[in-house]
């Protein structure tokens, strides 16, 4: 069984650096509505929707360099995503947030469901995993709600 755990460690992280890649686009995406909003409803969405991407997005980052470190694996590097223009207005930023981080979320629950991070013995890595889906959750319903109230 050469597949073996290296192989499927190596999966495991790849597939985590492709949902914290989508996390962190959808924080650029937030982060580029938040520039055109005026200071009351730029503090609203900081604190609705920044804040916990931000989190969300901190935390994978650390759970995938903890995981490739406790692998023997290279951690990975993560590049800072681009918002856009700021035509795309504040809802059109916004729903790229919400794809991006829906998408993020679907990928991680699919790691989950697939029973690799027990197979690799990492109970830190599904601990880990379950935090970050907390974080992002509900993102994309904070979001619409959020755009409901701007009016934009």
């Amino acid at each position: 069984m050469t597949y073996s755990a290296a192989q499927a460690r190596q999966e495991l992280l790849d597939e985590l650096a492709q949902a914290t890649d989508r996390i962190g686009v959808g924080l650029a995406a937030v982060g580029g509505a938040y520039e055109l909003l005026d200071e009351y409803n730029a503090d609203r969405l900081e604190e609705d929707l920044f804040r916990p991407v931000q989190l969300g997005y901190g935390r994978a980052k650390r759970t995938h360099d903890g995981f490739a470190e406790r692998s023997g694996l290279p951690a990975g590097s993560f590049a800072s995503a681009s918002a856009g223009a700021p035509s795309h207005g504040v809802r059109g930023f916004l729903e790229d947030a919400v794809d991006a981080i829906e998408e993020a979320d679907a990928m991680l629950g699919r790691l989950q469901d697939s029973m690799m991070p027990v197979e690799v013995g990492d109970a830190e890595l599904r601990a880990d995993l379950a935090e970050v889906r907390r974080l992002i959750g509900g993102v994309g319903q904070r979001a619409r709600k959020f755009v409901q109230t701007v009016g934009r």
